[in-house]
């Protein structure tokens, strides 16, 4: 283990538990009840809310309230409430609900494009052309997501340099920030170092985020990895919320909770209310019927 020095001492959570999260979630969570836990969550401090998506309700039923979500939500100042929009249409939709940016989402596997949206990688770039002008024309900033950057479903390992190629081609398009995501949990410190590796070697560092899914049971330790490679931003879920429809026993993303007492363990300083934190998840597994998938949440709540 390295020392911390080689940590940052400040690290921003990307809460992405109200849209990623639920949106793979079977149950229907109320606008209302969606508006709550975004507006917990920020109570708590959390600065980055994904706070839904502008899809067509027919793919995404849980994400069809967006609207509602974002004319409801009592916002802070210092809180972004951003929406994922796969096309032009979901952006005009962002728009004219004032989300605070939006985020735009590609591969850096062939097979998982093809079977997610229908077109080639290079195909789903072009789509967000179109996006991004608007964007920049409107001053609203666009963050973009890569998904299965170290292992795929249908093409198994994904090559560090394919990532890196996709990272590229979205960072020139304007995306201010590139989330990579291990989409199907398969990561281990050792692939995610390389990942990283060949993606900041054409992306500056401070521009990468990470987004693990705990399915294996290696976020925390991929999380640390991306740490120690330079990258201070983190994609989490409340509760550990969600999960991937297209991978065979994909659990959800790793839980913010989970995160918040590693990152509280290293002194790293995030800016959220650790107590506060816990009440969110407690409040939404409640609605959802069930458990949270956070070891931390469960420890605290036997105490």
């Amino acid at each position: 283990m390295a020392d911390n020095a080689s940590l940052p001492t400040q690290v921003k959570i990307v809460e992405v538990g109200p849209r990623d999260g639920l949106q793979n979630e079977k149950l229907q969570i109320s606008a209302e009840d969606k508006i709550a836990l975004i507006e917990q969550l920020a109570d708590a401090g959390v600065s980055y809310i994904e706070s839904g998506s502008f899809v067509s309700p027919k793919w995404v039923p849980q994400m069809a309230t967006s609207t509602d979500v974002f004319n409801g939500i009592s916002r802070k100042d210092a809180v972004t409430y951003a929406a994922l929009t796969p096309n032009m249409k979901g952006f005009e939709a962002a728009m004219a609900v004032n989300a605070s940016e939006v985020a735009i989402f590609g591969a850096a596997s062939e097979a998982f494009s093809q079977k997610n949206i229908n077109c080639s990688i290079e195909e789903s770039l072009q789509r967000f052309e179109p996006i991004m002008a608007a964007a920049k024309a409107a001053n609203i900033p666009v963050r973009g997501y890569v998904s299965c950057v170290v292992g795929c479903p249908y093409d198994g390992f994904i090559e560090p340099e394919q990532v890196a190629m996709v990272a590229e081609k979205l960072y020139k398009m304007g995306c201010y920030e590139i989330s990579l995501g291990d989409t199907i949990g398969v990561g281990t410190p050792a692939t995610v170092t390389k990942m990283i590796q060949a993606v900041s070697a054409r992306v500056p560092v401070e521009k990468l985020a990470v987004h693990f899914h705990d399915t294996y049971g290696q976020a925390l330790t991929n999380i640390y990895s991306a740490l120690q490679a330079g990258v201070m931003v983190v994609d989490s879920a409340i509760a550990g919320l969600g999960g991937c429809p297209y991978a065979k026993g994909a659990s959800g993303n790793v839980a913010t909770e989970d995160v918040l007492y590693m990152l509280n363990g290293l002194n790293i300083d995030t800016g959220i209310d650790f107590n506060k934190l816990l009440a969110a998840g407690w409040y939404i597994s409640d609605k959802l019927g069930k458990a949270p998938v956070s070891k931390v949440s469960t420890a605290y709540k036997a105490q």
